[in-house]
């Protein structure tokens, strides 16, 4: 008997990869595969009930405790951004794909496939995960490239019906929500209110700011205007206070890794928070040097997440870098939340390296700085005088 194991979504794509697999590829035994990084209830729940309907067996993971400890705890502490982009979608690929992967070593299966385009950066996060395994990979959609209304007539041949299909193509976890599709594939399109369910426009938001205090440790935040919270209550509760005063809207020109640019619309409060106040933390605790090089290895972190290499050995390297670096961001940072921004007005730490010592209301002997300011920028000056004499000589000879 072929069994193969899929990683289903509930959606359009996934939902006809299933009879395809059986009709098309010739498995015998389709083993949908859900796993739950925090997509709503609703969806969830909609997804089991079709998986229940087309696949032969199906499997809900949740895996929420282990998405915010292992990737997105990571992300903040590696302040991950690529190109405006707090990298929702891409930190959650990896993980998906190794869940589909475990399973389909428990099932003793013979392949693995998603339901990704050729088209998009999904399909490379996957593929990435699952060649390292020894399983087939199917992908139908970029196999066979169905358009969207002859996936929707080959469902509802098979006893699912999307013709109430969202006009809108949205992906939602924890940590961020992206809309894309239909218009919003033209540039110059303006969004409507109608595509944003996290935040509130600026216009709606309320006219009084909220301070709050997030306290970390070794760069994980782990407090909340005082009090100890687990990672996903504090995601939560911070996409519920940002987005009520409009904080994390993103509307971005992103280069996807196949080398052409697309328009991505994302909502992301608890990710906005959280990336500012910790990289503000990071300002007050981490040396120059160590920022420096520090904000090189968190670009080159980033790309490597987008491109959903994961398990690139260079991607290890990285987080025993960063790892070593948030050893003394301790702290806690105040936040002010006020009309779709998020704005540090204050921070402390037991690590800090601020020195009072620079107060202008301190007294000390600063006569002891001049012999600094005497060859601070030597080489400099000597180059700006022999400009200086040049230039006076070229005008000598005009005269």
């Amino acid at each position: 008997m072929k069994k193969v194991v899929l990683a289903y979504s509930g959606g359009l794509d996934t939902s006809v990869c299933i009879p395809l697999l059986r009709e098309h590829y010739g498995y015998d035994e389709v083993i949908a595969v859900m796993v739950d990084v925090g997509q709503p209830e609703a969806d969830i729940k909609e997804a089991k009930a079709r998986a229940e309907k087309m696949s032969d067996r199906h499997k809900l993971i949740d895996a929420r405790e282990e998405f915010v400890r292992d990737y997105i705890f990571r992300l903040i502490k590696a302040n991950g951004n690529y190109e405006g982009y707090v990298l929702g979608t891409a930190i959650a690929r990896p993980l998906i794909a190794q869940k589909v992967v475990e399973v389909a070593i428990e099932e003793r299966a013979d392949a693995v496939a998603h339901g990704c385009t050729g088209k998009g950066n999904d399909q490379l996060r996957f593929d990435a995960v699952f060649r390292t395994t020894d399983f087939d990979v199917i992908a139908p959609m970029r196999e066979l490239d169905l358009t969207r209304e002859e996936e929707r007539k080959y469902a509802q041949e098979h006893g699912v019906s999307f013709e109430s299909e969202k006009r809108w193509s949205v992906d939602e976890n924890i940590w961020s929500r992206s809309i894309e599709g239909s218009e919003l594939e033209e540039p110059s399109f303006v969004p409507p209110e109608e595509i944003f369910q996290w935040t509130a426009s600026v216009a709606n938001a309320p006219e009084a700011a909220e301070i709050i205090k997030i306290g970390f440790k070794q760069g994980v935040p782990v407090s909340l205007d005082g009090t100890n919270i687990d990672g996903v209550s504090l995601i939560k509760k911070l996409n519920e206070i940002g987005g009520k005063h409009g904080v994390g809207r993103t509307d971005i020109i992103e280069d996807r890794v196949l080398g052409f640019k697309a328009r991505e619309t994302y909502e992301h409060p608890a990710a906005t928070i959280l990336l500012v106040a910790h990289r503000d933390l990071e300002q007050l605790v981490l040396t120059r040097n160590e920022l420096r090089f520090k904000a090189f290895v968190d670009n080159t972190w980033s790309e490597l997440v987008y491109q959903g290499l994961v398990m690139d050995p260079l991607y290890d390297s990285l987080n025993a870098f960063v790892d070593k670096t948030q050893e003394r961001v301790n702290g806690s940072v105040y936040v002010k939340l006020e009309k779709g921004t998020a704005r540090v007005v204050g921070r402390e730490s037991p690590d800090e390296l601020y020195s009072k010592d620079v107060s202008f209301d301190v007294k000390q002997e600063q006569k002891g700085a001049e012999g600094f300011s005497m060859y601070h920028g030597f080489q400099s000056r000597l180059a700006g005088r022999s400009r200086i004499v040049t230039k006076n000589k070229k005008g000598g000879k005009e005269k």
